[in-house]
């Protein structure tokens, strides 16, 4: 494949997977809904659809031995969505509000994630390990998630953290049931959802393909193909839920969809993937775009915490941030 057509293979698998991923999104939220989840599980059903082309393009390039595109794909595209999910969602809405709570909670969850994927990709912990690393944290969210309301985290005998949790979620499912409203869904829909799935899957893994070659003829660093260019391109449609959420004042449904987004790249575009494939071995610039990524998510969560939400000042902040993240990875710095 020559240079012209690889940028041609490579733009036209973007736009037939970004399309593509809106109906698997919509489709699951209906069969969601048809089945009775709860609007904070939706949610993350959402997260996990919109992840698709993050999510394939990644175990794409560990099937192909590329670690480093791998890494950079799912790990950069958790950086951008800090930026463009967060930051930039907090810029365009003029600032948004948020419960400590959900704040609390979901910066945790975020935390711990990415903390994983540091010691992941730095080779303390393989990736067997890690994924049991992660599931601690991210099985019980998810659980509480799906069980939100139920009665049983009402009971006067629960422990008081147990409580706290239940209202943190509840939080969560009470902004989300004005913006996640999907109509019950029908077999149809599942049809839909599926194809659509697979011309995701397909146009993702077009995508790396291409992405790659671009990047070999170019002499571009791996981590640089994954972690700018594959990773923001898969991350355009969380990054318009988003705004479309922030421009609403919907802070915790935007809040929610980015740190359910970058815990699900991690979980499934890397740790599951390479539990059976093997990440290979890694460098420096791997190592330094997770160590981003564990501190934008923690300076985010500092920042949406203590002002009960993020002003312009701070989206401005973490976007700036995102800006030198990339510099620094384009550098080689």
């Amino acid at each position: 494949m020559s240079t012209p057509d690889a940028v041609v293979a490579f733009l036209g698998g973007a736009i037939v997977s970004l399309a593509t991923s809106w109906l698997v999104v919509s489709r699951i939220e209906r069969l969601g809904a048809r089945m009775g989840a709860t609007q904070a599980l939706l949610g993350v059903v959402a997260a996990l659809a919109g992840d698709a082309p993050e999510i394939t393009s990644a175990v794409a390039a560990l099937v192909h031995h590329q670690g480093a595109v791998a890494a950079g794909v799912a790990i950069g595209s958790n950086v951008f969505n800090l930026a463009a999910l967060l930051g930039l969602g907090a810029v365009v809405a003029g600032g948004v509000s948020l419960h400590r709570r959900a704040v609390a909670l979901q910066g945790a969850v975020g935390v711990w994630i990415a903390a994983v994927a540091v010691l992941t990709v730095a080779g303390v912990l393989d990736p067997v390990e890690a994924l049991g690393a992660a599931a601690m944290v991210l099985v019980p969210y998810l659980v509480l998630t799906a069980s939100s309301g139920s009665r049983r985290w009402q009971r006067p005998d629960c422990a008081r953290w147990e409580r706290w949790v239940a209202a943190a979620v509840a939080e969560e499912e009470i902004e989300l049931s004005a913006t996640v409203h999907p109509r019950r869904g029908r077999m149809p829909d599942a049809v839909v959802a599926a194809g659509a799935l697979v011309i995701v899957v397909l146009a993702s893994i077009l995508m790396e393909h291409a992405a790659t070659q671009i990047g070999t003829r170019l002499s571009a660093p791996a981590i640089v193909v994954g972690g700018v260019g594959l990773a923001a391109v898969t991350s355009l449609p969380n990054a318009v839920a988003a705004l479309y959420w922030a421009r609403r004042g919907r802070g915790v449904a935007m809040l929610s969809t980015g740190f359910n987004s970058n815990a699900i790249n991690t979980a499934a575009g890397l740790l599951i993937p390479a539990a059976f494939l093997g990440l290979g071995r890694l460098s420096a610039p791997e190592t330094v775009t997770a160590g981003w990524y564990l501190g934008l998510t923690a300076l985010t969560a500092v920042l949406a915490y203590r002002r009960r939400g993020l002003s312009v000042a701070a989206g401005w902040a973490v976007i700036v941030l995102y800006l030198a993240f990339v510099v620094v990875l384009v550098s080689g710095i």
